[in-house]
């Protein structure tokens, strides 16, 4: 019996490498987003591969939807053996004292309340069903260690993110909950290819940076997922080797 899992943010990007991963190692999986059509194409490409794939548009940050995702998976599938946090939002770089109120409240919602919205419901689900437990994965980013500039709100959620994964995975224990943290630096997504171009540094220069294929960072949420629930990676990075992030940059 193939496993179950659910990934948000699925319909590009980090987020499909990973359902593509997870679907040539055996899953099943649900697919959640806000625009159907990239979900619905990463469900072709799971279809392609032999796998089951459920199409879900859902809005992270909004309590409702999140509790109509997690509702539409239960009616399909019974059960969650993995829950891949991934959907998320980046906002401009821009001064902290430029940055609207209105971007900062999306990039929290999306970002952090999102994270958590989806792992009560993870909880509630692995907490009950038998075989009981399950595997809980957040997409935390370069940026939950060390900022960009510019990037406050970003960052601010990344950091956060790592706290509730610490705290996920302590209170996870009891319930044969495993939870850890993937934190992914300059995979070639829409949203990252810009760093190719150049993107500003800590010294004020603008400088290309190296990026590397979204794939790897698919496969490492798939290594992450097929250990037994007695094993966790609690925290693993995964980057462009010659990204500027170790050292002074």
């Amino acid at each position: 019996m193939s496993k179950i899992a659910l990934v948000t943010g699925a319909g590009t990007g980090i987020g499909r490498a990973a359902a593509l991963a997870l679907a040539e190692d055996g899953w099943s999986v649900t697919l959640a987003g806000r625009r159907l059509e990239p979900l619905e194409e990463t469900a072709t490409a799971i279809g392609a591969l032999g796998g089951a794939a459920l199409v879900v548009s859902a809005d992270v940050g909004d309590p409702d939807s999140v509790d109509a995702l997690f509702a539409a998976h239960e009616a399909r599938f019974g059960r969650l053996d993995l829950l891949f946090n991934n959907a998320g939002l980046g906002a401009p770089a821009v001064a902290v004292d430029d940055l609207p109120f209105a971007t900062w409240k999306a990039v929290v919602d999306a970002n952090l309340t999102g994270t958590f919205l989806c792992s009560q419901h993870a909880f509630r689900i692995m907490k009950a069903q038998d075989p009981r437990g399950g595997r809980i994965i957040n997409n935390g980013s370069i940026s939950a260690h060390a900022p960009r500039p510019n990037s406050i709100a970003y960052t601010a959620t990344k950091h956060a993110v790592t706290g509730i994964t610490k705290t996920l995975s302590l209170d996870g224990r009891k319930y044969d909950i495993a939870v850890g943290q993937l934190d992914i630096g300059n995979a070639e997504t829409d949203l990252a290819r810009r760093m190719a171009e150049g993107v500003l540094q800590a010294d004020g220069s603008t400088r290309s940076e190296p990026l590397m294929d979204v794939a790897h960072a698919g496969r490492a949420v798939a290594y992450m997922a097929s250990l037994p629930l007695e094993a966790n990676v609690f925290t693993m990075t995964v980057m462009a080797t010659k990204m500027p992030f170790v050292g002074r940059g």
